[in-house]
């Protein structure tokens, strides 16, 4: 039997599937966990972590992330990685596109997307993947070689961009877009991306079940309408004002009509993502049981499980779909708990103070939306959902075994011989209260300001090499680009 590279002694494992954490080492050879269990030797030459006793988690798989959004990629890709590794993310599946913001241009991902792979390429500090959204109809033709050339298996429509800006009402959407002249970003071309989705599933159908689509679900129009409603009237500020402006049945509407459009495109992969409210769960909900030939994930954010319009630490809580009051935060709960949540993820957008704010840092229409998270996305599942009953097999499936699954990643999300090293040991005794100036993020700022996390990420592994550890980043960038399904 091959010496294993590593021995992580005395941890607590936890794994998907109900069970509770196992007493046990771990060991690892060329990267990946080669046993499991109890009082395993370790050999002259084997390095030993002692976990003390310390939770397990497999890396965490954040199915939702945006690097380069308000910096640059290359930038975004070495800084943030590290955010996700203080935070027990080793996989980090992030959104990109053509047009304003990102690399700011338009044109064909046969041309762009390279770009986005030299840019990123041997500075992350964790794996990462990309979701890309086909923003023109050209953008249609290529899935295809998106899929069998690169790997890239997820698809991502924002529902609201066609007459609505990333920040709020907007007049200039064609320049946002950056796409051909003639051409409209609308419900007709959300439903013929789905029909090219579909069809690179019909021709690649041994993968067909881990190419899925996405979608932002908010409704352009009734967001419009209202933020005009929200400023004429003057009665609210702040994040609430901003929730106001693009009210929760403007989630379950866009719900609804994504939901409609993929039973008629039959395609059957859908991903809604970050759904904030109560009405927007209830529209998703209501959609499974209207077409149970579709197989909904459904997905939820950190932010939105810990933060509310009030407890935010102010206008730098803006994000889309908005925080949401108690009441919704709650509801969010009772569906996490319920088993009606796919997975929970960061939506970590890092955007700088000087980008965030506007002239007048109390105005939340004119603040970017956005902000980062990923640092806390596992130990504040772990504390908060510990207070509420949700056990840490069911924490794991949320932040790793599922999007795992799903999103082409066959080789992560559980602890158990064959799958990648990529391993968390979390301390769910102690807390800690979020202080921005500590995080490895370059954002300055955090609506969890002044918020006390119920756990603590200790150590996190990466393919069997630390990555963080003892309060720091360790190491060198040793990320990897991963093409998708990994292992075809």
């Amino acid at each position: 039997m091959t010496r294993p590279d590593l021995i992580i002694r005395d941890v607590r494992v936890v794994r998907p599937g109900g069970a509770e954490p196992v007493a046990a080492d771990i060991a690892v050879t060329d990267g990946v966990v080669s046993e499991v269990g109890a009082g395993l030797a370790a050999p002259e030459g084997t390095e030993v972590h002692e976990g003390r006793g310390r939770l397990a988690f497999p890396g965490v798989v954040d199915a939702h992330q945006h690097w380069g959004i308000y910096n640059e990629l290359s930038e975004d890709t070495a800084l943030e990685s590290r955010a996700c590794a203080q935070g027990g993310v080793t996989t980090s599946l992030t959104y990109m596109r053509t047009g304003q913001y990102y690399l700011n241009r338009g044109g064909p991902y046969s041309e762009v997307f390279p770009e986005v792979l030299a840019a990123s390429e041997g500075r992350s500090y964790v794996d990462y993947a990309f979701h890309l959204a086909p923003m023109q109809s050209s953008h249609i033709d290529e899935i295809p070689a998106l899929v069998r050339e690169h790997g890239v298996t997820s698809f991502k429509i924002f529902m609201f961009y066609g007459s609505h800006g990333l920040h709020g009402r907007s007049t200039d959407q064609s320049d946002f877009l950056m796409i051909p002249q003639g051409e409209r970003y609308d419900i007709a071309h959300f439903e013929f991306v789905m029909r090219g989705i579909q069809a690179a599933r019909e021709a690649n159908p041994e993968i067909a079940d881990q190419i899925s689509l996405s979608l932002h679900c908010e409704t352009a129009e009734i967001m419009t309408a209202y933020t005009r409603l929200v400023e004429e009237e003057g009665t609210l500020s702040g994040l609430e004002a901003y929730s106001a402006s693009r009210p929760p049945h403007s989630e379950g509407l866009a719900v609804t009509i994504a939901s409609y459009l993929a039973h008629e495109t039959g395609l059957p992969t859908i991903n809604l993502l970050h759904l904030s409210s109560a009405k927007a769960m209830e529209a998703a909900m209501l959609m499974a049981k209207t077409f149970p030939h579709v197989d909904f994930r459904r997905e939820v954010t950190i932010g939105h499980l810990l933060a509310d319009v009030t407890t935010a630490d102010g206008v730098g809580g803006k994000v889309n779909p908005p925080l949401r009051p108690r009441a919704d935060v709650e509801k969010l709960w009772e569906h996490v708990l319920a088993g009606d949540v796919s997975w929970v993820v960061s939506d970590h957008a890092c955007c700088k103070e000087e980008k965030k704010f506007g002239d007048d840092a109390d105005d939340v229409f004119a603040a970017k939306s956005g902000f980062g998270g990923a640092e806390y996305l596992l130990a504040g599942l772990v504390g908060e959902g510990r207070k509420r009953g949700l056990s840490y097999s069911t924490v794991a499936e949320l932040v790793s075994t599922n999007p795992a699954q799903r999103l082409g990643l066959p080789t992560k999300g559980d602890i158990a011989p064959g799958f990648d090293a990529d391993i968390v040991l979390v301390d769910p005794d102690r807390s800690f209260v979020v202080d921005p100036a500590l995080s490895e993020s370059t954002q300055e700022y955090t609506p969890f300001r002044g918020m006390e996390i119920g756990a603590t990420v200790e150590t996190t592994f990466l393919r069997g090499r630390p990555v963080f550890d003892d309060g720091k980043i360790v190491g060198e960038p040793r990320g990897r680009y991963l093409h998708r399904p990994t292992g075809r």
